[in-house]
């Protein structure tokens, strides 16, 4: 039996990659362990034409890291990292950059979008004579949107192969959608984020629709931007109730903020103003339920510090790699900040040194300034 393998990679293209796929057709009985341990056949492709090689160099290679499948009539989808020609990863793959470390990860993405009839075309549905104001056509139904069957079509695709699409709605503008994946694991919510993206594409290219991931496609008038906002928590977040701790990350994302802002894609700046549910790129705040905030924290979490925390800054067109890698960074900063103000706070023993220094116990204390007010 034929297998038809779709391997997926990104390219060397800045300021963000784009997603690139070649076909590769097997015997079944060929790579019929591949299914159980992911060992597909390593592929090489022209890095000249991605933006990552040379003429003289153009050969680089394709290393399959997660396959998502349907069954075995249909196309097997291989995601792959770019190495060199040597076996070591290529300058243009993050996610071979993100740090070892917090494998208790979960991520929620947010992904947002626009629909566009065609490149560089309108916004599907801004035609019509009269643009009602964003707000009726959040989550709206009937004539307050556009391209249900084509969001409908992808939400089915990714829950077909396995991702774990958590839902979907229509969002404040006009043509403009969200899909929420969720994943556990730092490697796999990237993974995950870069297929649905691959799958929005793919089928935009049966209904002619060009998919607007530009943080801010709409300058005139009052419209939001579209953020890929990021929900995370860790075990420690989860499972202990520790205020202290969420402290700690909430000074160690503020100290960070720049190199984040870095991370979270280009045109980020023309999204994050300060308004339209937004919080301004050159400040850092976090607040509960507050969606102005930099970091938003459920009300749930905030009850018992037990939850997750949604970071509000990344763009639309941001990696998913470079923000995983961020926020592992800025989780390693958190735990030494929380170790620190562990060590300060760290209850003093006032009896051993009274012992050891002569120094006076809070009782003595208080019985000498009683004897000295009378």
């Amino acid at each position: 039996m034929k297998i038809k393998l779709e391997y997926v990679w990104l390219d060397g293209y800045k300021p963000e990659p784009n997603l690139r796929s070649k076909v590769k057709i097997v015997d079944y009985n060929s790579i019929s362990t591949a299914f159980l341990d992911n060992s597909f056949p390593v592929w090489n492709f022209d890095g000249s034409s991605t933006g990552q090689a040379n003429t003289e160099k153009s050969d680089l290679l394709l290393k399959p890291v997660r396959h998502y499948i349907q069954d075995m009539q249909s196309t097997v989808y291989v995601l792959c990292e770019v190495l060199n020609s040597d076996g070591t990863p290529h300058e243009t793959n993050y996610r071979s950059k993100i740090t070892e470390g917090h494998e208790d990860l979960w991520f929620g993405f947010e992904q947002e979008y626009f629909i566009r009839e065609e490149i560089n075309g309108n916004i599907l549905g801004h035609k019509r004579n009269i643009l009602k104001g964003q707000g009726e056509y959040y989550c709206g139904v009937g004539h307050n949107v556009v391209g249900r069957p084509f969001v409908d079509e992808h939400l089915n695709m990714c829950l077909n192969y396995g991702i774990d699409l958590t839902g979907i709605n229509a969002e404040v503008a006009l043509g403009q959608w969200e899909y929420q994946v969720f994943s556990q694991g730092k490697h796999k919510g990237g993974d995950d984020l870069w297929m649905t993206r691959y799958f929005l594409f793919k089928i935009a290219e049966k209904y002619g629709y060009h998919i607007e991931l530009h943080p801010k496609p709409l300058t005139h008038g009052e419209w939001n931007g579209s953020g890929l906002h990021t929900n995370f928590s860790t075990g420690i977040m989860r499972y202990e109730g520790n205020e202290e701790y969420f402290m700690s990350l909430f000074n160690a994302f503020e100290a960070r903020h720049n190199d984040h802002i870095k991370a979270y894609g280009s045109g980020n700046h023309l999204r994050l103003t300060g308004e339209y549910e937004t919080q301004s790129i050159n400040k850092f705040s976090w607040g509960v339920s507050d969606r102005g905030a930099s970091i938003r924290v459920p009300k749930d979490t905030a009850e018992n510090w037990e939850g997750y925390v949604e970071d509000r800054r990344p763009g639309s067109n941001a990696d998913p790699y470079k923000i995983i890698r961020e926020i592992v960074k800025s989780l390693d900063t958190t735990q030494q900040i929380y170790d620190v103000k562990t060590i300060i706070n760290k209850d003093v023993d006032m009896e051993g040194l009274n012992g050891k220094y002569g120094t006076m116990s809070n009782e003595d204390l208080l019985k000498e300034y009683r004897e000295e007010k009378n």
